[in-house]
C-alpha cells in the first residue's frame, strides 16, 4: 500500500531534527535473536515511515540513538515486517524487551509515561485485530478511547494524535469522513491548536477538520456558517477525463440511482494489476447495479492511458497527483483507497482492504 504525504519536507525536518545535538536512545533485549539481527529506527509523517537508523543486535541485547525531536513524535523499532510503536517527547532513554518470533505480540516498553500509554493502546489494538472479534467489542474500546481523548488524559498532546491515526484491519480507528469520528479529532486539532501551535501536525489537524465542517455543510445544503450537524456525509464531485478526452462527473454519476464504488489508485505500483483484478471480478458480477469511478493518481500520463484504455468501468486521471484536492477532500493517506456511495448519493463506507469490497458493497447493492 503505497502511502501518500502531504508534511513538507520542511515540516518533516522540524519533526525529526535535534536540539542541540542533544538525543534519545532506545535499548533493550530481542530474546533469540542472533548477531546479525537488524533492527530500524522510524520517524511516523502522518501515516508514512521513515528509516532514521538502523543497528544489528549483540547477542540478543541492541542500543540505538537518534537526535532528539523538537517536538514530540511518534516511532516505531521495527525488525523485518513487524514494529513495535512508541513515542518520544524529547531527550529521554526507552527499554524495549521483546521476542524474535514474536516482536510485535510480545514486548514491553519502559519509560515515558506517553511511551507506556501507547505500548497499552498497541496491545489491546492486538488483542481487538484478531479475526472473530465482535464489532460491539471493538466499538467500545473505540468509546472508551474517544472517553478518554476527551477527558485529557493523554495531556492534549501525541497519544491521542498516534490514536486518530490508528488503522485497525486496514480500516481508520477514527475515520475523518464519518461525522461523529471527527467530533474527536476536531477535539485533538483544538487541542493542538491551542497548546501547540508550532508543532507541524498542528496545520494538518486543522485542515483536517476545515474539510470536515465544508463537508457537513454540503450535506445541509449551507454555503456558510461554522458549526452544522449533518447525519449523513455527502460526496464531493470529482470532474475528470477519462483515457478517450471525455469530461466524466462523479455527482452526475450519483444521479443514476447506482452504488459507486469510487477508487484513488495508481496503476504504476506493484498492487495495482491484483486490485484491479478484484474491481474487474466485482464489475463483472454487479456491472448492472454498480457504478465503478476510479481516480488514477500516476504521474506519467501516458502510462495511465495506455493501462485505463483497457479497463471497462469509469476511469479518469487526475493530473494534481498527490496534490489533488479530491484527495484532501476525501481525506485519503493511502492508496489503494475505496468509499462506497449508496443510492441516494450519501458516503457510506472507506474501504482500505480490498478483501473486504466484496462483502461491504454487498450490503448496499
Amino acid at each position: 500500500m503505497k502511502k501518500i504525504l502531504f508534511l513538507s519536507c520542511a515540516a518533516l525536518a522540524m519533526l525529526c531534527a535535534c536540539t542541540g545535538g542533544n538525543k534519545f536512545n532506545v535499548s533493550g533485549k530481542v530474546e533469540g535473536a542472533a548477531d546479525s539481527t537488524s533492527l530500524y529506527l522510524e520517524v511516523a509523517n502522518n501515516g508514512s515511515w521513515f528509516i532514521l537508523d538502523s543497528t544489528t543486535t549483540s547477542g540478543d541485547g541492541y542500543s540505538i540513538s537518534y537526535d532528539a525531536p523538537e517536538v514530540p513524535n511518534i516511532y516505531r523499532l521495527r525488525c523485518a515486517d513487524k514494529a513495535i510503536y512508541f513515542t518520544v517527547d524529547s531527550i529521554e532513554s526507552l527499554t524495549i524487551d521483546s521476542k524474535l518470533k514474536t516482536f510485535d505480540l510480545d514486548f514491553n516498553i519502559d519509560g515515558t509515561d506517553h511511551a507506556k500509554q501507547i505500548c497499552k493502546i498497541e496491545k489491546d489494538a492486538i488483542l481487538y485485530a484478531k479475526e472473530g472479534t465482535p464489532a460491539a467489542k471493538i466499538e467500545a474500546w473505540k468509546k472508551q478511547l474517544a472517553q478518554q481523548i476527551l477527558a485529557d488524559e493523554y495531556g492534549s498532546g501525541i497519544v491521542a494524535y498516534f490514536i486518530i491515526n490508528k488503522y485497525l484491519n486496514g480500516q481508520p480507528l477514527f475515520d475523518p469522513m464519518n461525522d461523529a469520528d471527527m467530533k474527536i479529532i476536531g477535539a485533538v486539532a483544538n487541542a493542538f491548536n491551542s497548546y501547540r501551535k508550532d508543532d507541524p501536525r498542528t496545520q494538518y489537524l486543522v485542515n483536517m477538520t476545515l474539510e470536515a465542517q465544508k463537508r457537513r455543510r454540503a450535506a445541509a445544503g449551507i454555503g456558510g456558517g461554522t458549526q452544522v450537524e449533518a447525519e449523513v456525509v455527502k460526496l464531493f464531485d470529482i470532474n475528470l477525463q477519462d483515457c478517450n478526452g471525455a469530461q466524466r462527473s462523479l455527482a452526475k454519476e450519483a444521479q443514476n440511482g447506482r452504488v459507486i464504488l469510487l477508487n484513488f489508485t495508481m496503476y504504476d505500483q506493484s498492487f495495482s494489476p491484483a486490485f484491479n483484478k478484484v474491481l474487474n471480478d466485482l464489475y463483472t458480477q454487479y456491472k448492472d447495479r454498480l457504478t465503478i469511478f476510479q481516480v488514477g493518481l500516476d504521474q506519467n500520463l501516458g502510462a495511465w492511458r495506455d493501462a485505463a484504455k483497457n479497463i471497462p468501468w469509469i476511469a479518469v486521471y487526475d493530473p494534481a497527483g498527490e496534490n489533488s484536492k479530491s484527495l484532501q477532500q476525501y481525506q485519503v493517506f493511502s492508496i489503494p483507497t475505496s468509499f462506497i456511495i449508496d443510492r441516494n448519493g450519501e458516503i457510506q463506507e472507506r474501504i482500505q482492504d480490498p478483501l473486504q469490497l466484496k462483502s461491504a458493497l454487498q450490503k448496499y447493492l
